[in-house]
């Protein structure tokens, strides 16, 4: 492979418009302090501007530089779970309201990419869900009803229709959600970072914010170059906590994504492979996913890391799974390989913590970063300008440590490698 960046891939390679920007130096003052670069973090900070509030943004690395820069770009609707799971597991006082809100979350994320004019190769041409059982084919049927119920434009393709869509016969039904699409993800988040920072945010870059402390009616943000004084604090940070907040990898399952993208395609050969530029992932368990780019490369992507010996298992697996689902490339060959974190929950719902006065958190939004990251991110905005915590779609909970944490990463991890390992056979 041509690049070796395993934390950002393709992304990094291929990204424009990094916005510069600098440490926090000396002493300042805001209304609210926004700790964490990612599609939360800059949606709050472009939302509490465009409402007429200041907001200071602190970054440890650089904008994007946790799942935002890391992840497969694919901007869906709703969570992994079906509406009346999210209903069931979250109560009736907030599941309809998070269903919607989230149902519509690619509206947000594809306006603003349009309000700003966000280079992130952005399309909008709905994503594919594929059935790859019998089994798979029957939950997606009760997806699609749950979704029609709620007036969401899904439909369920037969297999012939599917094959149309997808360029392969493998799978034996997909379902269409309209809603969404795919973007260059760290691309967005560069452009989140733009706009905030044209509608007056201040971002800062490289400052780990190492401690947090009440000082009268207000908060004081200590990175290592100065602080903060700040009425209100949000807290942002997903599955890459840093400095002060390394502790909060104890509230998510670890749970790893990779990625391998191959040359670009040939043109002729590109018009038989995802032909409608739809994103795509199936229902196995162990799922796998598939995009394009717009330079056509085949993206595709499933459970697990390419760190050391994981790096051949999955390499390998990612050239078979192209070979079977798409035989008409032929010869595959990689240009990049990398894989993320993905913040999870044990039971797929994000968490709303209120951990003190104008201090909160939505955190874990379970591989589905982009639409979620970028609501919540108004929302929290919204509520610290005077809103109400009933105005989150979700819950207050109290910040819990998952038990048998380091159990359950290992368990993932090494299923998708046996995984991975036995599906020798094209």
């Amino acid at each position: 492979m041509e690049e070796t960046n395993i934390s950002h891939g393709l992304w990094a390679a291929t990204a424009k418009g990094k916005p510069q920007l600098n440490a926090l130096d000396g002493e300042h003052k805001t209304e609210v302090a926004i700790i964490g670069g990612g599609y939360t973090g800059l949606s709050a900070a472009l939302h509490l501007s465009l409402a007429g509030t200041s907001s200071i943004l602190f970054e440890a690395n650089d904008v994007g530089f946790g799942g935002a820069g890391r992840n497969v770009g694919l901007v869906n609707a709703g969570l992994w779970l079906m509406p009346e799971d999210v209903i069931s597991l979250v109560g009736p006082e907030h599941g309809q309201a998070l269903i919607d809100g989230l149902g519509a979350s690619p509206d947000l994320v594809y306006g603003l990419i349009e309000r700003y004019n966000i280079q992130c190769e952005a399309w909008r041409h709905g994503t594919l869900h594929c059935a790859d059982s019998k089994a798979g084919y029957k939950a997606l049927q009760q997806r699609e009803k749950q979704w029609k119920e709620r007036g969401a434009p899904v439909r369920l393709l037969e297999r012939d229709e599917a094959a149309q869509k997808l360029g392969t016969k493998a799978f034996q039904g997909a379902l269409l959600d309209e809603r969404a699409g795919t973007i260059q993800p760290l691309a967005y988040s560069y452009g989140l970072a733009r706009a905030a920072l044209a509608e007056g945010a201040t971002l800062y870059n490289q400052s780990p914010v190492i401690s947090l402390e009440r000082e009268g009616e207000a908060w004081r943000l200590t990175t290592p170059g100065g602080s903060v004084v700040a009425k209100s604090v949000i807290i942002a940070v997903q599955g890459y906590p840093e400095a002060a907040f390394k502790g909060q990898v104890q509230n998510m399952v670890p749970f790893n994504y990779f990625n391998f993208a191959t040359k670009p395609l040939d043109k002729e050969v590109l018009k038989t492979v995802l032909p409608g530029k739809n994103g795509a992932w199936d229902t196995n368990l162990i799922l796998s996913s598939y995009r394009l780019d717009a330079m056509g490369r085949l993206i595709v992507g499933s459970v697990g890391n390419v760190e050391d010996v994981a790096m051949g298992i999955n390499k390998a697996w990612a050239t078979r799974s192209i070979k079977k689902v798409f035989p008409q490339i032929g010869e595959v060959e990689f240009e990049h390989a990398w894989y993320g974190r993905i913040a999870m929950t044990t039971n797929h719902i994000p968490r709303f913590h209120v951990m003190g006065e104008n201090l909160a958190m939505v955190t874990c939004y379970n591989g589905r970063g982009i639409g979620p990251g970028t609501v919540f991110g108004k929302l929290l905005a919204q509520y610290m300008m005077g809103g109400s915590s009933k105005d989150i779609p979700l819950p207050v909970s109290p910040i819990t440590p998952v038990a048998m944490r380091f159990l359950r990463g290992l368990f993932y991890e090494a299923g998708s490698r046996l995984y991975h390992l036995a599906q020798r056979r094209i």
